[in-house]
């Protein structure tokens, strides 16, 4: 059974997939958006709740401007080939970053499929674009106090978060190699699995993915606590703690 259910990837390699064939990098973000579909079909295979992609972080906006922009053309193109099959898998779309940077017909591309998509209870497709975890938390933070609530607790950030419905990351996984975090959802992944594989995005595959989240599901998730201790505990003497 699995029990993994929110799953976050950091889609990472696809500039060095494509140097490694000779080629502009953007090669490597066309590769890696095909991947992307593979990747989607199999979270709604495996039903999970939610699937949230690390597309493209703040970050990336001091990257060259013709890279910038391949990346926000394949963030047009994948809404306008995916859009009728999410709509028709019971597939909820959302996007999460600043999106105040994006050509107004594609914000309104974006907004039109969310909305459409607002009400479905099958997977939640999160892509994170233009995304960064700080500039979420200083937002969130000011959203709160400018609503005038006197007392804040987890409950309270977590459900103010871009994405409230992702507030628990069961698992990240980041391709490519690197083993850090760049900035990803740093709430939502408190309690987190991590894995880290070796495997550029645009050679990941939907195989890859099922392996990954068998071998994570293996894992005891005690969340800072653990099994009680055997009844001998109660037989120490008190000598046993004052050696």
């Amino acid at each position: 059974m699995n029990h993994l259910k929110n799953v976050a990837i950091i889609m990472d390699g696809n500039g060095r997939w494509a140097n490694a064939r000779f080629k502009p990098r953007f090669w490597g973000h066309v590769r890696g958006a095909k991947v992307v579909h593979q990747i989607v079909e199999k979270a709604v295979d495996l039903e999970l709740q939610s699937l949230t992609l690390y597309a493209f972080s703040t970050e990336n906006w001091s990257r060259p401007a013709n890279e910038v922009q391949i990346l926000i053309k394949l963030l047009d193109k994948f809404i306008d080939n995916e859009a009728e099959k999410i709509l028709s898998h019971n597939i909820r779309f959302k996007v999460i970053g600043d999106l105040d940077s994006l050509d107004p017909h594609l914000r309104a591309k974006v907004e039109r499929l969310e909305n459409e998509s607002s009400l479905h209870d099958g997977l939640l497709l999160v892509f994170a674009f233009g995304y960064g975890a700080r500039s979420e938390i200083v937002k969130t933070t000011q959203k709160i106090i400018d609503s005038g609530v006197q007392k804040v607790d987890e409950k309270t950030f977590s459900q103010t978060l871009f994405c409230p419905e992702i507030s628990e990351i069961d698992l990240v996984i980041r391709t490519g190699g690197d083993q850090r975090i760049s900035n990803f959802l740093l709430w939502q992944i408190a309690y987190a699995e991590l894995f880290f594989t070796p495997t550029l995005w645009p050679d990941f595959s939907a195989e890859e993915f099922n392996v990954i989240l068998s071998k994570v599901n293996k894992r005891e998730r005690r969340f800072g606590g653990v099994k009680s201790y055997p009844t001998q505990f109660d037989q120490l003497s008190d000598d046993f703690f004052h050696p």
